[in-house]
């Protein structure tokens, strides 16, 4: 009988071997993008250095320089992020320097790391830019309150790098309505139908994530090529309104829109009950004022005590099963092509099996052990995303040869 397990044993270490090495060498030659990170925010920290390996600092950072290249993530979009705050003339001015200070901060830490990363602005540029042994950079807005009440301030995004607007964050703006507020617009404004087709003519995808139910709807029937949910999941599995229901992810295959599963825990699956950790994060949002219109100096410390105080309570995170659990579910539900992967890290994302960039491969290894073929896993990590992003670059292509003008 001994014999017979530790022969038993043998088998299932060489299976388990063979496994990580048809997913190493699967997750190697498949071009792997992560369609949403909040990393920009520590850009703005001129202290911070994206060429050095954060792993196992404090406070802790999810993506660097290294732990893209350890993690075999070719390219990611940087999302340039801004809080939703009060929607007046002041507001409105001080969301776009904002949002303006930190494109800049992209920029600048992709020229101070040039032989490394740079900047990409159209879906074929990844491939260009892997091939040059570099890690490819986009952009993406999240939140379209820097817009104001001013469409004419798409274009200027664009002209940044900009190639996708989540059109709201957590609360309503003069665009749509939030998932995470109240009705107010009843879907989509006046205003942010303007804003959507201005999108679609200079070739920036519509991004669905954070937007409430009807606003999905709405900008599901408006746009004019098909629309991403940068960073969401399955609400069936994880209810929560940031997710998208089954309707809603039949609705958006038959667009030809991608929805990239998002990684946050939270998002994910259902966090327990955690008073200690809710009432010490509550007290540090009062603390900071909601982290609303801080300096750049106050920004950076706040920062810095939220991340401690995850430390200080940690949540119980959702695994890497769970995320594949999702990705399953997604693919029966809306099919193959219309999932991709948008981890939300450094914005709260990350789960038990793939903490930061550099473990990103262990996502491949549980859809590997789940029987997906390289084919299908090369369409999950950068295919749907990609074509979605050629048809927006197609359609800017039509309307401006129509009128003059289009440029990447």
């Amino acid at each position: 009988m001994a014999l017979l397990l530790t022969t038993s044993g043998f088998t299932r270490d060489d299976r388990e071997s063979k496994l990580k090495r048809k997913s190493a060498r699967i997750h190697a030659r498949a071009l792997t993008i992560d369609s949403h990170n909040d990393t920009p925010m520590w850009f703005t920290d001129t202290s911070y250095n994206f060429a050095e390996d954060h792993r196992g600092k404090r406070p802790r950072n999810r993506v660097d320089i290294p732990g893209m290249e350890a993690g075999g993530l070719d390219g990611a979009f940087f999302a340039v992020f801004v809080g939703q705050g009060d929607r007046d003339e002041k507001g409105n001015a001080r969301a776009y320097e904002q949002a303006v200070q930190t494109f800049k901060a992209i920029d600048r830490n992709i020229n101070q790391h040039s032989e490394k990363v740079a900047l990409a602005l159209e879906a074929d540029d990844a491939r260009k830019i892997k091939k040059q042994g570099k890690r490819a950079l986009y952009i993406g807005l999240e939140n379209g309150y820097p817009i104001g009440t001013d469409a004419s301030k798409v274009e200027y995004f664009h002209s940044l790098g900009a190639r996708y607007i989540t059109l709201c964050h957590t609360r309503n703006n003069d665009i749509c309505d939030s998932s995470t507020d109240s009705t107010e617009h009843n879907g989509i404004s006046k205003f942010g139908e303007t804003v959507i087709a201005e999108m679609n003519r200079t070739g920036m995808m519509v991004d669905v994530s954070h937007i409430s139910d009807q606003a999905f709807y709405d900008a599901v029937r408006l746009s004019k090529t098909p629309v991403i949910a940068s960073h969401s999941c399955a609400r069936v599995l994880c209810d929560n309104p940031r997710n998208l229901d089954d309707t809603m992810l039949r609705a958006l295959a038959e667009d030809g829109g991608v929805i990239q599963m998002c990684i946050l825990s939270s998002y994910v699956k259902s966090p327990d009950p955690n008073p200690q950790r809710d009432s010490a994060f509550a007290a540090l949002r009062a603390k900071y004022g909601n982290f609303r219109d801080l300096p750049e100096e106050e920004m950076n410390k706040a920062r810095k005590e939220w991340y401690a105080m995850d430390e200080i309570y940690p949540q119980k995170l959702a695994t890497v099963s769970d995320v594949a659990d999702h990705i399953d579910h997604i693919v029966k539900t809306a099919g193959i092509r219309h999932v991709g992967i948008g981890t939300d890290f450094d914005g709260g994302g990350g789960v038990e099996g793939c903490s930061d960039a550099s473990e990103l491969g262990n996502i491949t290894l549980e859809l590997v052990k789940r029987g997906y073929s390289a084919r299908q896993i090369r369409m999950i990590w950068s295919k749907n995303l990609l074509r979605v992003m050629r048809e927006t670059e197609k359609y800017a292509r039509k309307i401006s040869s129509r009128k003059g003008g289009y440029s990447a």
